[in-house]
């Protein structure tokens, strides 16, 4: 395991985790009763032929539990790699990232000090209480090809980029601050399908009124939510439209996104992750990844926000 020095040297460096050290300790205050909670429940639960707590002590501390996760989110640094830095052995880092990833991933993404939110119909709720436009879109993680011979090879095919991926719905605020990621689907999901799928309709559809924009990819929604969600215009003429008509559409379509291009900057701010960037694991733990990193984002966000008291 690393010493005192190694690890303050890791936690002072904002280049090596992403987050600052301040976030850092407040991720150990808050997430460390939490895994050592479940660790405890999970000795419990089981038969055992000795008490809790006998036998070897862990030899990485949570601190270094968490770091070890930070690292490998932001860099994509492997798991021997990381066994190698830390002087442990490969098997305690993945289970160390294991057991501390969904617990990240749990945490929601922060959107002011002292306010978090988990789920969609948290956002829902929070944009009818600012009452400010909110801006949706889908992004897609490459992943690894399935094995030959799977039922669900072809699951995992993106129609749009034409390789195989998973894909999340990303919900950001005007200036493109992330406020929530959904869980991932299969690349070959389409991004309206995946709305309905997570509850989007139902909740804008009986919610406050909220304005939502969202590029082509999500046109149909706007009747089914009453106009609450907003997408480029529809192209009346197919062919040979009038110059003046041609005129007017692009006027409309590039004012459109203008205002939605933000959801694309933060969507790049995810993907500076390098855990996002391309994904060589297990790809049912992609939910957990994307959440992760848009808390741990936000979080860093909300952070920057407080003014550092003068001494």
């Amino acid at each position: 395991m690393v010493g005192n020095a190694a690890r303050a040297a890791i936690i002072s460096d904002r280049r090596i985790t992403g987050l600052s050290a301040g976030v850092i300790a407040e991720l150990v205050a808050e997430v460390g009763p939490l895994w050592r909670e479940r660790h405890q429940a999970r000795l419990a639960s089981r038969q055992r032929k000795r008490a809790v707590g006998a036998g070897a002590k862990h030899q990485l501390v949570f601190v270094d539990r968490l770091l070890a996760t930070l690292v490998h989110l932001r860099h994509g640094a492997t798991h021997d790699v990381l066994a190698c830095w830390f002087g442990v052995d490969r098997s305690t880092i993945t289970r160390a990232i294991g057991e501390v990833r969904p617990l990240l991933a749990e945490r929601g993404c922060s959107v002011t000090p002292g306010v978090r939110l988990q789920t969609l119909a948290q956002v829902v709720d929070h944009l009818g209480t600012t009452g400010k436009t909110r801006i949706i879109d889908g992004t897609e993680i490459r992943v690894r090809r399935p094995t030959a011979g799977r039922k669900d090879q072809d699951k995992f095919i993106s129609g749009k980029n034409k390789q195989n991926a998973v894909k999340s719905m990303v919900v950001t605020d005007g200036e493109g601050h992330v406020l929530y990621c959904s869980p991932s689907e299969p690349g070959s999901c389409a991004d309206i399908t995946h709305a309905r799928q997570l509850g989007l309709v139902r909740l804008l559809a009986d919610g406050p009124a909220v304005e939502i924009l969202a590029d082509a990819g999500y046109q149909g929604l706007g009747a089914q939510t009453g106009g609450r969600v907003v997408t480029p215009p529809h192209r009346k003429f197919k062919k040979n439209a009038p110059d003046w008509y041609e005129e007017i559409h692009e006027r409309r379509r590039k004012a459109h996104s203008s205002r939605r291009i933000r959801v694309e900057h933060g969507i790049a701010h995810l993907k500076n992750w390098r855990a996002l960037a391309r994904h060589l694991g297990r790809r049912e733990h992609m939910s957990d990844i994307v959440q992760a990193v848009a808390g741990l984002l936000s979080h860093q966000r909300t952070a920057d926000l407080i003014p550092t008291p003068q001494t």
